[in-house]
């Protein structure tokens, strides 16, 4: 019966969901202390996954630098969108004593 089960798909799902959710405070973080100027490198960090993805042989490790470099180039937008939650005062910005 266990045979049967397939667990491709949970590892997988599980491989995203714990990328995405490390991604969220990096965005934060990386606001917070350098800015939006660092999208460079989530750009460059996206595309190198990008590659990887193309060129490793294991379904396991292609798919997950898929996620990654997907999750670095979303990562790009929410740092501007962080940039604006920064100025509404949603989040605390760098200097500031709250």
């Amino acid at each position: 019966m266990l045979d049967a089960i397939n667990y491709h798909g949970i590892i997988l799902g599980l491989a995203t969901f714990l990328c995405i959710g490390l991604f969220h405070p990096l965005v934060i973080k990386s606001e917070y202390h350098f800015g939006v100027k660092c999208w460079p490198v989530f750009l460059v960090l996206g595309i190198a996954g990008c590659v990887g993805s193309l060129f490793v042989q294991n379904i396991y490790i292609s798919v997950i630098l898929g996620v990654f470099s997907f999750s670095c180039f979303w990562s790009i937008l929410e740092l501007f969108q962080q940039r604006e939650r920064v100025r509404k005062g949603w989040f605390p910005k760098k200097g500031s004593k709250d």
